[in-house]
């Protein structure tokens, strides 16, 4: 099945969406704890090339070793570095969740590796790619299950995106398993995602490639802003903060997925997160896209086109207050108004 590997929501050229129901950071957001952080960030120097007290906060933070943390722009920057280095290693291949975020394919396409469906069976030498809660169905991946199962055995390169395990609202994340990367990505959970930062945290044993990752990155990879962010990601406050925001995520969700079934629309079961897909009635499929476009340039709702998921006929939508819910109820509703008037 095709896929639309960068296709993106948020802002566009019409500017920022009213109701933006296309991206999954927290619609509690932003922190304020991490929004006065970034106000008294000191932005006149450089900040420490080699983020010394920043990568000891964070592997303080994960009960980890200073030198298992890799400081990186963005997950996506990250996405583009290590499939740089997988490349150097020789790798062939990238396995993929069977519907993810377009950049795991992209950067491997940019290097020259061939990207690959999970299909279950154990790949090696390829680079594995894991997402729990997974996007955009926010589910379990069955990947970490066979990855705790062979303790890290015959697998060059395995990540874990961590980036919406802050937003996950059921349940617990499965087991670590030995040897894998974790990426991770606090900007969607603290509701700024306009601020880009995030880091990796590395494997035991995984010196050479830890080194080999920082000889590949720019100087200054995270600017002062990243840093405070990232400062503030680790302290207690904001932390109760997060789990406060988890409460009212959960109970708007309650209420979008009863819009949802309200409007006709299918949602497909077993969210963990802050978001979900839905699927239209069949009889919307055909205008999905001038109908979406509808709702962005009119009504300044933007949605998802999970299309570029593989996942055609649905949207994914990240879970916004009340208000928001409200309009997109009214708007779709007037639409189908207009639709059937003689």
């Amino acid at each position: 099945m095709q896929m639309l590997e960068n296709c993106h929501g948020g802002t566009d050229a019409q500017g920022v969406p009213a109701h933006d129901f296309s991206t999954n950071r927290n619609a509690c957001g932003p922190c304020p704890q991490a929004l006065a952080a970034l106000q008294s960030a000191h932005s006149q120097q450089y900040p420490d090339p080699a983020y010394g007290a920043l990568r000891q906060r964070l592997g303080d933070f994960h009960g980890v070793t200073a030198q298992r943390v890799v400081l990186a722009g963005s997950a996506s920057e990250f996405i583009f570095r290590i499939s740089a280095h997988a490349a150097r290693l020789g790798l062939q291949r990238a396995v993929l969740p069977a519907h993810s975020y377009g950049d795991y394919a992209q950067a491997a396409r940019v290097w020259g590796l061939a990207c690959e469906r999970d299909s279950g069976a154990m790949q090696a030498r390829a680079l594995h790619w894991a997402c729990e809660p997974s996007s955009p169905l926010g589910q379990a991946d069955p990947a970490l299950a066979r990855w705790q199962a062979d303790n890290g055995a015959g697998a060059d390169l395995r990540v874990l995106d961590c980036a919406y395990q802050p937003l996950r609202l059921d349940g617990q994340p499965s087991a670590a398993a030995a040897g894998v990367w974790q990426v991770w990505t606090p900007n969607k959970v603290l509701g700024m995602t306009g601020v880009r930062a995030a880091y990796a945290l590395a494997p035991e044993g995984a010196e050479a490639h830890i080194a080999a990752l920082q000889a590949l990155a720019p100087s200054w990879v995270v600017g002062a802003h990243g840093v405070a962010l990232l400062e503030a990601w680790t302290t207690p406050a904001v932390q109760q903060w997060i789990a406060r925001s988890r409460i009212q995520l959960a109970q708007w969700k309650a209420a979008q997925i009863d819009l949802c079934a309200a409007l006709g629309w299918h949602v497909e079961p077993g969210s963990l997160a802050n978001y979900f897909v839905a699927r239209w009635p069949r009889a919307e499929h055909a205008g999905m896209a001038a109908r979406l476009a509808w709702l962005r340039s009119e009504h300044g709702i933007k949605l998802r086109d999970a299309a570029s998921f593989g996942l055609p006929a649905a949207v994914r939508l990240g879970v916004l207050p009340p208000a928001s819910q409200q309009a997109l109820a009214q708007a779709w509703r007037a639409a189908q108004s207009i639709r059937n008037t003689p």
